[in-house]
């Protein structure tokens, strides 16, 4: 059986650094594990570090753990090149290739706590759902 393909928009990963016990940090430790398939890309890869690594995450991960985060992610990680510009297509230009490497990767899931800014997801057979309602899909949670 094939793994769950996802990408994880960067408000997942920040949630899930800010409390060890919620949803995000569940999925996380999932993916860390094999149980599903994270994509990524070098924009993403650089977003997340750069988010992670702002003075408001200071207390909850230090900057040089953000690295081995990260590090740990990509090792785990399918990383896809992107070619193309939808950027009409999301309401946050800032998370167009977000957008985009759900479809250039043919994910399953898009996890995100911001579904409202993909709105033609469903369009192009990404699924939109937040970390609870991800682990509930794939049988982690009741």
């Amino acid at each position: 059986m094939e793994k769950v393909q996802v990408v994880l928009d960067t408000n997942v990963l920040v949630a899930a650094l800010r409390s060890k016990r919620g949803a995000a940090s569940l999925l996380i430790r999932g993916l860390l594990q094999g149980q599903w398939q994270l994509n990524v890309s070098n924009p993403l890869l650089l977003e997340y570090e750069d988010v992670l690594k702002r003075t408001e995450m200071n207390d909850f991960v230090p900057g040089d753990e953000v690295d081995e985060f990260i590090d740990a992610l990509s090792s785990v990680a399918t990383n896809h090149r992107i070619f193309f510009l939808w950027r009409l297509m999301v309401r946050d230009q800032g998370d167009a290739f977000v957008f985009e490497l759900a479809v250039k990767a043919g994910v399953d899931y898009l996890v995100t706590f911001n579904t409202k800014d993909f709105p033609l997801a469903s369009q192009f057979g990404v699924k939109l759902v937040t970390p609870r309602e991800f682990l509930e899909a794939v049988g982690e949670l009741p």
